[in-house]
């Protein structure tokens, strides 16, 4: 069964969302991070990865929203298998973020290639992009990364 386990938030400051969420609902800071597609912060409750995201290309933000906007951007989910998944969501009609998943330089075959977090995006239903990740994200308890 896969899990949830990843929620992005866009946001044009990154520290000052980071901080709010920090402040108010006590989670803790597991990585601060500054590429050159994104910066931004992982957030963690010890259950779920809360990544505070501002972009930095409209690529990597994905065309429809671009770098100007702000709000939950993504979700994730850690499942058992990759190839499994990807043929299940191939006959649900889900399609990978081709767009996406290049700008971000993802490897989808070797998913240890990024320490630990999404390894494809994809959209489904309403056009709402979701990671999957067979390794999870830092700050979850079933992270492999």
């Amino acid at each position: 069964m896969a899990r949830i386990r990843h929620i992005a938030i866009q946001t044009q400051d990154e520290e000052a969302t980071a901080n709010f969420y920090v402040d108010n609902f006590g989670l803790e800071k597991v990585r601060k991070f500054d590429s050159e597609r994104a910066s931004g912060y992982y957030l963690t409750d010890g259950h779920i990865n809360l990544a505070i995201l501002r972009f930095k290309n409209d690529q990597v933000a994905g065309s429809e929203r671009g770098t100007g906007w702000s709000g939950i951007h993504h979700i994730g989910f850690q499942v058992e298998s990759l190839e499994q998944s990807r043929q299940q969501l191939a006959a649900s009609g889900a399609h990978p973020r081709d767009d996406i998943n290049e700008a971000l330089g993802l490897n989808q075959t070797h998913p240890d290639t990024q320490g630990g977090n999404v390894e494809v995006r994809y959209a489904g239903p309403d056009n709402v992009n979701f990671d999957i990740s067979q390794t999870g994200w830092v700050g979850t308890p079933t992270h492999r990364g």
